[in-house]
Formats: C-alpha cells, sequence, structure tokens
C-alpha cells in the first residue's frame, strides 16, 4: 500500500490541479489496476552443487526474484502458499531434488493455482559452459516462444505460466531499463528446451568494402544484431498438472512420462539377467561334463546318495 500511495502522490504532484474530482486520472487507474509480478525462488533439503549454481544463474537473470532458504520438508508443500503470502510473490518456482541425483520443478500460482510439475534433465550451468556471452545483470529479458505452444490446452498453460514466471514487468525492483538479452522457449518432443541468448550488435568497417555488391552487403549488415548463448540451458519434461496450488485434482497426465527410479530399475534388471544368463549356462556345461565323465580327468562322479536322480529313479 505504501508504494501505491507513493505512486498516486507523485502523480498527482505532477498532474494539473484539476476542479473535478469525480473523474479520476487514466494513469491512477492504470496503476491501480498494475499487478506486480514477483517470484519466489527456492530449493529442497538434498540439492547438489550444481542445483545451487542453476538457482544462483537464475536469481542473477530474473532480478523480480526472491531467493529464500532451503524447505525442509517434501511432503507439506502447501507451506508454500503462506511463505509467498508472506513475501507478496504471486509465482512460485520449487526446485526439488530427490536422491541427490533427480531434480523436479514445481511452478505454482498461489493461492488458488495451477501448478505444473517438470521434470529437469540435461542441466549445464554457466560456470561450466564458458560460453562468451554476457548481459548486464538485471536487465529484462526478451521472451521467445515456440509456435508449438500453441497446439494443445496443456502447452498454451505452460506458455502462460513460464511467461508469468520468467518475465520481468517493467519497473520492477533491481531491474534495469534495459533489454540485452533473450530467453527462448523450443518444445521439442514432447519437453521444454530453455536457452539464454545475448543480443550483440554488429558494426562493420565501409571503408574496406571497394565492389558495389560488397557495399550493398555492408549496408545491409551494418547495425545488424546477432544471438550469443549466455546460459544456463536445462529441459523440463512436464509430468502433471494439478488445478489447485501444490495440490487439488490432476487435469492433465504425461502417459509417456518413465521415472528416473524406473530407469534405473530396468538398467540393474537387464545386468542381473546377464548374470543369470551365465550362471546358468555353467551350471549346464558342469552337468554335460558330469554326464560324460569329463568332469574329473574321464573319470566319471559317483552321483550323491541323496541326489534326486538316485532318490527318484
Amino acid at each position: 500500500m505504501a508504494a501505491v500511495y507513493k505512486a498516486l502522490s507523485n502523480g498527482s504532484k505532477k498532474s494539473k490541479p484539476s476542479t473535478d474530482t469525480s473523474t479520476p486520472d487514466p494513469t491512477t487507474i492504470a496503476l491501480l489496476k498494475q499487478t506486480r509480478q514477483r517470484l519466489l525462488l527456492l530449493p529442497s533439503r538434498g540439492v547438489t552443487f550444481r542445483h545451487r549454481h542453476l538457482l544462483n544463474d537464475l536469481a542473477a537473470l530474473l532480478p523480480h526474484a526472491r531467493r529464500e532458504s532451503k524447505l525442509d520438508t517434501k511432503t507439506q508443500l502447501t507451506q508454500l502458499n503462506e511463505l509467498a503470502d508472506l513475501y507478496n510473490c504471486t509465482t512460485v518456482l520449487f526446485f526439488e531434488a530427490r536422491k541427490g541425483k533427480d531434480l523436479y520443478a514445481w511452478l505454482s500460482k498461489p493461492p488458488n493455482g495451477p501448478t505444473i510439475k517438470f521434470h529437469v534433465q540435461n542441466l549445464h550451468t554457466m560456470d561450466e559452459l564458458h560460453f562468451t556471452g554476457n548481459c548486464l545483470r538485471g536487465s529484462r529479458p526478451i521472451l521467445s516462444f515456440d509456435g508449438a505452444f500453441d497446439a494443445a490446452p496443456h502447452w498454451r498453460l505452460a506458455k502462460e505460466m513460464l511467461r508469468q514466471a520468467f518475465g520481468v514487468p517493467p519497473g520492477a525492483r533491481r531491474s534495469k531499463p534495459f533489454v540485452d538479452h533473450v530467453v527462448g522457449f523450443t518444445l521439442v518432443g514432447g519437453r521444454v528446451w530453455i536457452r539464454c541468448y545475448q543480443i550483440a550488435e554488429t558494426e562493420t568497417d565501409k571503408s574496406k568494402k571497394t565492389d558495389k555488391m560488397d557495399k550493398q552487403t555492408v549496408e545491409g549488415e551494418s547495425g545488424g544484431t546477432s544471438l550469443v548463448e549466455i546460459g544456463p540451458r536445462f529441459v523440463l519434461t512436464p509430468i502433471v498438472i494439478l488445478e489447485g496450488s501444490f495440490g487439488g485434482p490432476v487435469i492433465y497426465e504425461n502417459k509417456e512420462f518413465v521415472s528416473p527410479n524406473a530407469v534405473r530399475s530396468e538398467l540393474l534388471r537387464k545386468k542381473a539377467g546377464k548374470f543369470n544368463v551365465r550362471a546358468r549356462h555353467g551350471v549346464e556345461t558342469k552337468a554335460k561334463l558330469d554326464e560324460l565323465g569329463l568332469a574329473t580327468g574321464g573319470k566319471k562322479m559317483p552321483r550323491d546318495p541323496l541326489d534326486n536322480r538316485e532318490m527318484f529313479a
């Protein structure tokens, strides 16, 4: 309320005095209707160093985000609604770590929802990529979404929630009035691929070009822009969409998603199958040698009196 009062008082000082007080100023109405988008960014217990570096990179790219300490519980996620209300945040991005290997991202709109649960894969931070791109800290990004997001209702919902989470509102706290980087969201194979690029302006020297066609090429390229990747880069696989905020009925479920626990158990099962095949082959080879009398240097081994072949002959 203090920020709204300050904005209204500044607007009233700059505007000319009017005798009609019944009709409010259009700028006043716009200020009252403006919604401050704030993002609550926090992890759970058990995150690794790569997960922490990812949170630091996102906090640096999103000046409207508020960092919070680790959440102790992984079952009572409804506590995040009270935490978002306490810090006056409209969006919550919660990273949940499981078994020190798997990372899940919860994107929610408290207090009424909806909530999208993602599985984070192919994670690479800024420190390990060593890209040449760089942008101003606190600048606002341009959000670029793939046209495939408009193909299905659940993708349209994901697009809108990602736009509100990664889109820095104008006039946000700690934000700079510059736009010098792009955050791209590409939909490939049922997954959201997120990349960050710097908008680099290139200027060429026209004096070095003498040919007419070369001059035309230079004139077309002068003042052009190029994209240089900054990082981080990661992939989001949607799992479920809940109607409420961190709860409620399931309105969408990804049937093609395979849990990483199921993948690891299948790999272990394959390894165990190979061992069982080798063990069975060894037993069969030993039985054949026993029947041929080749197990003990050509002499046939005497059978055990308790062997099934002797007892039930």
